[in-house]
């Protein structure tokens, strides 16, 4: 700084450090140019539990699929899953949970996948395309690929079972 001032110096220019500012100067300035016909947010629910508030039909289109995005995870922090069923209108429900047991990331996968397809069922879908990013679970799941881990052969069972709800069911692979 001191090369700075002997510097601006020579053209008869002082340099003065800046003072620091409140954080109560900034409020006071804020404050005092409040808008007059400002409201606040009003940022009151009635009911905290809903996410969602939407009506269905109970005709489902023939030829028409819901669809169902899932996704989980699994790493030292914890285990997540989640879904999201899509109408169609283009209505979104999202579905989340946290695992409180360990497990691989596909047994993951896999939870995520039960727990929107159960979603699904307890809609009375009854035709879904299933979306997800990993390989191993849509495959399996389609008959292309054999499970030979015996942590995923029940889960496999399992969404077997489920998907005979179902009038027609579509498993679906999107890469990351």
């Amino acid at each position: 700084m001191a090369r700075w001032q002997i510097l601006l110096f020579e053209f008869d220019i002082v340099y003065v450090n800046q003072k620091a500012v409140k954080g109560s100067a900034i409020a006071d300035f804020l404050a005092s140019r409040a808008l007059e016909d400002y409201e606040p947010l009003n940022f009151d629910f009635p009911n905290e539990d809903l996410m969602y508030v939407a009506t269905t039909k109970e005709d489902h289109q023939e030829g028409h699929y819901w669809k169902l995005n899932f996704d989980g995870a699994s790493n030292a922090v914890g285990n997540g899953i989640g879904a999201v069923l899509v109408s169609l209108d283009g209505d979104h429900y999202p579905f989340t949970s946290k695992l409180d047991f360990n497990c691989t990331n596909n047994m993951a996968e896999y939870e995520a996948c039960i727990m929107g397809i159960r979603a699904a069922i307890e809609c009375k879908i009854k035709a879904l395309e299933v979306y997800g990013d990993s390989a191993l679970v849509i495959y399996q799941l389609k008959g292309e690929w054999e499970t030979r881990d015996p942590k995923l052969i029940n889960y496999r069972n399992l969404v077997l079972e489920l998907i005979q709800e179902f009038d027609d069911i579509v498993f679906c692979y999107l890469p990351r």
